[in-house]
């Protein structure tokens, strides 16, 4: 089907938009010239898998009432408990022409079988050289008896609002299908991975554009169609694409080592909340907040500490905790760079070396929560806490090296409650201070409620993972 579905009420799927040139220009006349020049760029793909029995396969997406919707029941057939073929859609373009070709990692993962068909409606069977989960990107290899005409990226960062963009795709398995519109905004977070930087679109596309191009009125690619939101499944004018100058890196790694190699700085970030910024006494909300830093790891090599905000790195501006990750993904390994800090309202540099990301590992289980063993409790707030004691580490299955106090309990509706606290958090310190019994987090909140403080903020450790949280008093 070439497209991923994704929540919010209504449907986000993949299969979209992207791009446009520099310098404003008048609407063309007509796409046609440039549309010639660029549909033996683009090929549809057709994956083909197997299915366990009983698990089902969904119909294509069709028009409401039209004949192919029997068509494709009585074809399928009725559930059965035999393992069966199903074969699903997509696009992708050349971008090289010994026959490279990228599409959207979703279009072929899980498949057994990849076939290519040209615009001349050749087809050909290709080979999986590389793909990455990430940002949804996967490179594929064919071999055909001459060079092949192929897309050139563009500069994506150059695109602007409002810019004029075609997309080449082949929608609910209708090859060869072009369209036109603007590009609508940029630098949009979906929530589809932890690179988010769509550019959206208005240009139609739909299921089956997923890996397709999105042109800019040069014919440069500016984009890789990758997601649609709708409440339908159809178009509605709401499409992204990942920008090109994310493709080119990733796709060039996939090219050489079939994998991608990023940068890891050994930090866990977290966005800067308005109450955040007030609590910690920032000028703004612009940076990443530090929430725990790994032993050992780039950075607390370079001396970077819980409770900075990092504000620049590499030469680079950094505006919130996703252009960090993005950033340092991008960074060389090896490379030494400058990170610029904002440390208890003092500007401090220092300097990191970037080592390699490692893709693997797992989050641990979560902790079940039981609300007794209640030993102090602080209502305004809504929290339950008890000492960090052998029973509760037991009870809540905390690790030695864990310290501070644990909540018990959440009063639902509290403010607690509302900053999403749960039975096993461990609470590690307030206002940097840290905590070691429910008396030192009474004290320390009730001097700061009496001083005019109208925001705490808190070092919480969920699951192992350590996280800042604004606490607004009331």
């Amino acid at each position: 089907m070439g497209m991923r579905f994704f929540g919010l009420s209504a449907v986000l799927s993949l299969a979209l938009a992207f791009g446009a040139p520099a310098l404003a220009r008048g609407a063309p006349d007509s796409f046609a010239d440039l549309s010639a020049k660029l549909l033996p760029t683009v090929v549809n793909i057709a994956t083909t898998q197997t299915l366990k029995a009983n698990q089902k396969s969904p119909l294509p997406d069709l028009p409401p009432g039209s004949p192919l919707q029997d068509l494709f029941k009585n074809f399928l057939g009725p559930g059965s408990n035999l393992p069966r073929h199903v074969t699903s859609l997509g696009t992708g373009f050349i971008v090289d022409p010994s026959g490279l070709i990228v599409t959207n990692n979703h279009v072929v993962e899980g498949a057994e079988q990849i076939a290519v068909t040209l615009n001349d409606g050749t087809t050909l069977p290709a080979k999986l050289v590389g793909r990455d989960e990430k940002t949804d990107l996967a490179l594929l290899r064919i071999h055909y008896r001459k060079p092949l005409p192929a897309a050139h990226f563009g500069d994506s960062d150059k695109a602007r609002i409002g810019d004029w963009v075609i997309a080449i795709g082949n929608p609910f398995g209708l090859g060869s299908t072009v369209t036109a519109g603007i590009i609508s905004a940029r630098n949009r977070d979906i929530e589809a991975g932890p690179y988010d930087d769509f550019i959206q679109t208005d240009a139609p596309i739909n299921k089956g554009n997923s890996g397709g191009p999105l042109f800019d009125t040069d014919g440069n690619v500016i984009g890789v169609n990758s997601a649609i939101f709708s409440p339908t499944g159809g178009s509605v004018g709401i499409g992204f694409a990942i920008p090109s100058d994310l493709v080119r890196d990733v796709i060039g790694q996939l090219r050489q080592y079939g994998a991608v190699r990023r940068g890891w700085v050994g930090v866990r970030i977290q966005s800067i909340t308005g109450d955040i910024a007030e609590g910690m006494g920032l000028p703004s909300t612009a940076g990443a907040l530090v929430a725990d830093v790994t032993a050992n790891g780039p950075a607390a090599k370079a001396g970077i500490r819980n409770g900075d905000v990092i504000v620049g790195f590499d030469g680079k501006k950094v505006s919130d905790s996703r252009a960090l990750s993005r950033i340092a993904a991008d960074t060389p390994i090896g490379k030494t760079v400058a990170v610029d800090l904002l440390r208890k309202g003092r500007k401090v540099t220092t300097r990191l070396t970037v080592e390699r990301l490692n893709e693997g590992g797992a989050k641990p289980d979560k902790r079940p929560p039981d609300p007794n063993k209640i030993k102090s409790n602080y209502s305004q707030l809504g929290l339950t806490l008890s000492p960090l004691d052998a029973d509760a580490r037991a009870e809540f299955k905390l690790p030695g090296g864990v310290h501070g106090v644990v909540v018990t309990d959440v009063i639902p509706d509290s403010l607690a409650a509302v900053n999403n606290f749960q039975a096993g958090d461990v609470i590690v310190s307030v206002q940097s201070q840290p905590v070691h019994t429910p008396a030192d987090f009474l004290k320390r909140v009730e001097a700061d409620a009496r001083a005019g403080r109208k925001v705490e903020i808190l070092l919480v450790d969920r699951d192992g993972a350590l996280t800042f949280v604004a606490l607004r008093l009331s």
